[in-house]
C-alpha cells in the first residue's frame, strides 16, 4: 500500500472530514507515490540546511529507487551531499557516480561538477579535467563560463597552455585580446602625437590638460582628458607600454566594461589628488590612471587570489615592488626639481587599491569561487556581501567629489592662460640636462624609464636612449 499524499492534512472521501496525515517516516517500507517522494525530498533538504545530516540522509535514502529517475537522482544528490558533509568522501563519490548510471536528468550535470571538484581536492587533476569536460557539455548558460574557467586552470596546471588559453578566452566570451585596452592606447597615442605638432597655445593643450584653475571654474572633463596628452614621445611610449601590461591584465580579470570604469575612476582620483596637493601647475599624462590599475592588481591578487597562468602570475608578483620603486623615484626626482606629479600617482593608486579590494574578478576563477563544495558553498572565504562592495564603490566616488569640492573652494576664481614658457629639466641615460619650452606651467605625469625615472609599468628596467625634447611638466 502506498503512503498517503504528503501535506498537513489528508482528505478521505472527497468532501469528507480532513484527518491529520501521519508524519513522514523514512524507515517505513513500501513504494512511494510522487507527492510523498517530493515530501521526503523537501524534508531532507530542510534537515540538510539545519545541519541534521544523518536525519537528512535517511530522508533522501527513502526516495532512492523510485520509478521516477529525476526523483531518484535528486535523492542520490542530496544523500551524497549529506555524506560528504559527514566526511564520508568515498561513499559520497560512489553516490554521485550512481547518478551517472541513471538516464540523463538535470542532476547529471551537478553530479559531474561535484565529482570534478572532488578530483581537484584529492589532487587527481586528470580525473577532474575529464569530469569538468562532461559538466561543460551539460552546463546551463549561466554556469558555462565558470566551468570553462576551471577547465582553463586545469589545462594550465597540466601544462597545456594552448588549451588553457582557449578555455579562458571562452570563459570571457571572447577569443580575442584586450580590445578596450588597445582602443584606449590607440586613441591616446593619436591625440598625443597630434598635440606634439601644436604650439603651446594649441587647441588640444588648452582644452585637454589638467588646468587646475579651469577645473575649479567647472571644466570637469579635464579630470579625464588629462590622460590623452603626454609631454613627449618617450613619456607617451612608456605610459602606453605600462597601460598595455596593466590594462590587459585588469581587462582579463574584470571584463571590458568594468575595466573601463576602473580606468576612468582611477583617472579621476589621480586628477583630484593633483588638484588638491599638486598646486596650480597644469598636468598631462595617464600615469594617475595607470597607478590605479596597478593598485587594482595588487589588491585583487592579495585579496581574491585570481587563478592565472604562470606568465601572468610572474607579472603580478612584481606589481608591489614596481609601485614602491616608482613612488620612491617619483618623490626622489621631485626633490631634485624634476616635475613629477606624485599627488596624481598617489591618488590613482589609493583608488585602485580600494577598488581591487572591493571588486571580485569575474573574468577568471578565484581561489574562493573556483572549487565549490556540494550544495554550492565556496571553499574560500565568503568575503563581503555584494551590497557592501558596491556601497564601498559609492564611498570612493563620494570621496572624489568631496576632494573636487575642497580643491575648488581653496581656489579663488582667476583667469587661466597667458604667460611665457617655463623650463623643464630632463635627464637621459648619461645624466645630460636639456631645457625645452612648454605651455605655461605645464606638468606632465611620466612613467618613462631611463635609470632615473623607471616606468611604472615596466617589469624589467633596461637602458633607454636619451629622451627627445618634450613639453615641460610635472610627471604623472
Amino acid at each position: 500500500m502506498n503512503e498517503p499524499p504528503a501535506g498537513p492534512l489528508a482528505s478521505v472521501g472527497g468532501d469528507g472530514p480532513a484527518h491529520p496525515r501521519p508524519p513522514l517516516d523514512p524507515a517505513r517500507a513500501g513504494p512511494l507515490d510522487r507527492a510523498t517522494a517530493d515530501a521526503h525530498l523537501a524534508a531532507g533538504n530542510d534537515l540538510l540546511d539545519s545541519g541534521d545530516l544523518a536525519a537528512a540522509a535517511a530522508q533522501f535514502q527513502r526516495v532512492v529507487g523510485t520509478r521516477d529517475a529525476d526523483q531518484t537522482a535528486a535523492a542520490l544528490f542530496g544523500l551524497a551531499t549529506a555524506l560528504y558533509r559527514l566526511d564520508a568522501d568515498d561513499q559520497a563519490r560512489a553516490t554521485y557516480e550512481q547518478i551517472l548510471a541513471l538516464p540523463e536528468t538535470r542532476w547529471t550535470y551537478r553530479a559531474w561538477r561535484e565529482l570534478a571538484a572532488m578530483g581537484v581536492r584529492d589532487g587527481d587533476l586528470h580525473a577532474a579535467q575529464k569530469a569538468y569536460r562532461e559538466a561543460e557539455r551539460r552546463a546551463p548558460a549561466d554556469d558555462r563560463a565558470a566551468i570553462q574557467s576551471r577547465l582553463g586552470w586545469l589545462a594550465k596546471e597540466l601544462g597545456d597552455t594552448r588549451q588553457a588559453s582557449r578555455y579562458f578566452s571562452l570563459s570571457r566570451g571572447t577569443t580575442g585580446g584586450p580590445y578596450l585596452t588597445l582602443g584606449i592606447i590607440a586613441v591616446t597615442t593619436i591625440i598625443s602625437i597630434l598635440a606634439f605638432d601644436q604650439p603651446d597655445s594649441g587647441f588640444l593643450w588648452q582644452t585637454l590638460q589638467l588646468d587646475k584653475v579651469a577645473l575649479a571654474q567647472g571644466e570637469y572633463w579635464r579630470l579625464f582628458s588629462v590622460t590623452l596628452l603626454h609631454g613627449g614621445f618617450l613619456h607617451l611610449f612608456f605610459n602606453m607600454y605600462a597601460l598595455y601590461l596593466a590594462g590587459a591584465l585588469v581587462e582579463q580579470l574584470y571584463g571590458s566594461v568594468l575595466f573601463g570604469l576602473i580606468y576612468v575612476v582611477s583617472a579621476a582620483a589621480g586628477s583630484v589628488g593633483s588638484f588638491l596637493l599638486g598646486g596650480d601647475v597644469p598636468s598631462v599624462g595617464a600615469s594617475g590612471a595607470i597607478f590605479g590599475l596597478f593598485g587594482v592588481l595588487l589588491a585583487a591578487t592579495r585579496t581574491h587570489h585570481p587563478l592565472l597562468d604562470r606568465r601572468r602570475q610572474i607579472v603580478l608578483s612584481q606589481i608591489g615592488g614596481l609601485i614602491v620603486v616608482n613612488l620612491l623615484l617619483g618623490f626622489g626626482m621631485a626633490g631634485f626639481g624634476v616635475g613629477i606629479d606624485n599627488a596624481a600617482h598617489v591618488g590613482g593608486l589609493i583608488a585602485g587599491l580600494w577598488l581591487g579590494f572591493l571588486l571580485v574578478p569575474g573574468g577568471v576563477p578565484t581561489l574562493a569561487s573556483a572549487w565549490r563544495r556540494p550544495g554550492g558553498t565556496g571553499v574560500g572565504s565568503p568575503g563581503l556581501p555584494l551590497v557592501v562592495r558596491w556601497l564601498g564603490v559609492m564611498v570612493l566616488l563620494l570621496a572624489i567629489l568631496a576632494g573636487l569640492a575642497v580643491g575648488t573652494a581653496a581656489r579663488r576664481p582667476q583667469e587661466a592662460g597667458g604667460g611665457g614658457p617655463l623650463p623643464v629639466v630632463l635627464a637621459g641615460t648619461t645624466g645630460m640636462i636639456r631645457l625645452t619650452r612648454a605651455p605655461r606651467g605645464t606638468r606632465f605625469s611620466a612613467t618613462a624609464s631611463p635609470p632615473w625615472a623607471r616606468a611604472s609599468s615596466r617589469t624589467i628596467v633596461s637602458p633607454s636612449p636619451p629622451p627627445a625634447p618634450v613639453r615641460a611638466g610635472s610627471a604623472r
